[in-house]
């Protein structure tokens, strides 16, 4: 099982790569989403990573048929890592695309025209993990240990700023959880869905000290398509979004169908993992702010303090910030 990779690049590495043709595994991901079935209307949704139960809501809507009940043919595309999702949603080669709303973000300001439609999990589930047995249960308290980042990303710009970090020493992120099981005061980078879980399957005692708390809280596997088609064709996008909430709250609530299906088209993912991520992401997507009923809402005040931040640490001219531009509430479901 591989976990999660949570590399990122600087942000000039991030426009040039947004900027750029189209790759390989774009054209692969166009191909996939060729077939349509008769009656419905063919639609292309590429994710930012292989299937996992951050995409689940998605999967469900296609499993449980919701997608073809709105007569809607969804083929999902795998991502991968640096997966090119701003570049080839900006592009029109993919109609919709799942990425967080801080790379939505730094997309618009490299001219990617792309808008958030729908934002399934309201709490990042991006964390530091550290041993259990350093009683560590803030990030403030975090001292005295190797911490493995990505530290050119703009969280951990932002943690790096923000967060005390006595005497600790930042390494790079290795992308699994090797050094952590072998050194008790090593701390990384993790999800809550994966490495915890890849950690504890491998004996360790890992705890989540989650950057939210820290104040940096993007919304995670945000639903975007592109402006023109969001303005051109409303009802195909009021259709994408409302089966899809429906897909959410039926993974949240009933998974099993659900992970048996990405466990079979993702084998890295078995259905322990799933099961243990969909209980991982319940409270990130259901609280007392966001019950069920109002799940996949966003906020401007949301929006604009993420853009603030990464204004913050360089990662975007505050010329470019233009947050309410980057998202719509427009095609959710409207609750009195």
């Amino acid at each position: 099982m591989l976990p999660r990779l949570m590399t990122q690049r600087l942000p000039a590495v991030v426009l040039a790569v947004l900027l750029s043709g189209c790759s390989e595994g774009t054209r692969s991901n166009k191909n996939a989403a060729n077939q349509k079935s008769p009656g419905l209307e063919r639609v292309s949704l590429v994710l930012n990573w292989y299937p996992e139960a951050e995409h689940g809501g998605f999967y469900a809507a296609l499993v449980h048929g919701y997608y073809r009940e709105a007569g809607l043919d969804v083929q999902i595309a795998p991502g991968g890592p640096n997966s090119p999702v701003i570049q080839q949603v900006a592009g029109r080669t993919m109609n919709f695309g799942i990425e967080n709303a801080d790379r939505v973000l730094l997309g618009r300001a490299a001219e990617a025209d792309v808008v958030a439609v729908m934002a399934p999990i309201q709490t990042s589930p991006r964390c530091l993990m550290v041993h259990r047995s350093l009683g560590i249960t803030r990030i403030d308290d975090l001292k005295n240990v190797t911490l493995a980042l990505a530290a050119s990303a703009p969280w951990a710009a932002f943690l790096q700023k923000h967060a005390t970090l006595e005497n600790v020493q930042i390494v790079p992120y290795a992308g699994n959880v090797a050094q952590f099981l072998l050194d008790d005061n090593f701390a990384q980078q993790a999800y809550v869905f994966s490495e915890p879980f890849v950690a504890e399957q491998q004996g360790g005692d890992p705890h989540c000290l989650m950057l939210s708390d820290l104040g940096y809280n993007p919304y995670t596997s945000v639903l975007i398509t592109h402006a023109q088609i969001a303005r051109s064709s409303p009802e195909l996008v009021r259709k994408m979004v409302t089966a899809s909430i429906r897909g959410w709250q039926t993974y949240l609530e009933h998974p099993d169908e659900t992970n048996r299906h990405i466990s079979r088209i993702n084998p890295q993912m078995g259905r322990e993992i799933l099961d243990y991520g969909v209980r991982a992401l319940k409270p990130l997507c259901i609280d007392h702010t966001t019950p069920m009923e109002h799940l996949g809402r966003m906020t401007a005040e949301r929006w604009k303090s993420l853009a603030d931040q990464l204004v913050e640490v360089g990662a975007i001219k505050q010329d470019d910030a233009h947050p309410e531009q980057a998202f719509t509430m427009e095609f959710l479901p409207r609750r009195d």
